[in-house]
């Protein structure tokens, strides 16, 4: 029973009524955050559903919804306009400053190599571009909560408290802000424009 369990694809279950259950976010904030133009293209990791980048398609030249699980990335493809990506944060299939434009929302805490994961980001994020990061605020009680039903639901989450989520993308060619409201916080990525 716990074999089958530790293999069970909890997004792949949830996808057909993902955006029904799941609220939205705060496309305006994440829109200011990043900095998004007309001229970039925004790769969504973990992007699921495309609910994020549905959003925030308006506002770049085009999306591509990053996310290892098939049945998110079907609901993604409904959408239409987004470009899906079957693939781990750890290992992206892009070269090197693919993107100048980057999100991760409310998904970093299901990636299992975060310093991988945040070193390939790194990677294809382009000089100049800026990436955000948002996440939910384990020091809250109400985020203890929700890491608390993951566990039980055998998710293997692992969320970082901001300070933890910056040292992974700690650079010399980065400046990095963190923006804090209750009961999320983002973490903004500003690539040199120098290159790397």
């Amino acid at each position: 029973m716990r074999r089958w369990l530790g293999a069970l694809d909890h997004f792949d279950v949830a996808a057909p009524f993902y955006d029904r259950v799941i609220r939205g976010q705060a496309i305006d904030r994440l829109r200011e955050l990043a900095g998004l133009t007309t001229e970039d293209w925004l790769l969504d990791v973990g992007g699921g559903t495309g609910r994020i980048a549905e959003g925030l398609r308006p506002y770049v030249k085009g999306v591509c919804v990053l996310d290892r699980s098939p049945g998110m990335l079907r609901e993604a493809a409904i959408k239409g306009e987004l470009v899906p990506c079957r693939a781990g944060a750890e290992a992206l299939p892009f070269a090197a400053s693919t993107f100048a434009k980057i999100v991760v929302v409310d998904a970093f805490h299901h990636i299992q190599e975060q310093p991988a994961a945040a070193r390939e980001l790194l990677r294809v994020l382009s000089p100049g571009g800026s990436l955000v990061v948002e996440e939910p605020d384990i020091r809250r009680p109400s985020v203890k909560l929700v890491a608390l039903g993951e566990a039980i639901a055998l998710m293997r989450s692992r969320f970082l408290e901001p300070s933890a989520l910056v040292q992974l993308f700690a650079a010399s060619d980065v400046c990095i802000r963190v923006v804090e409201q209750a009961p999320n916080f983002w973490v903004v990525v500003e690539k040199s424009g120098l290159g790397r």
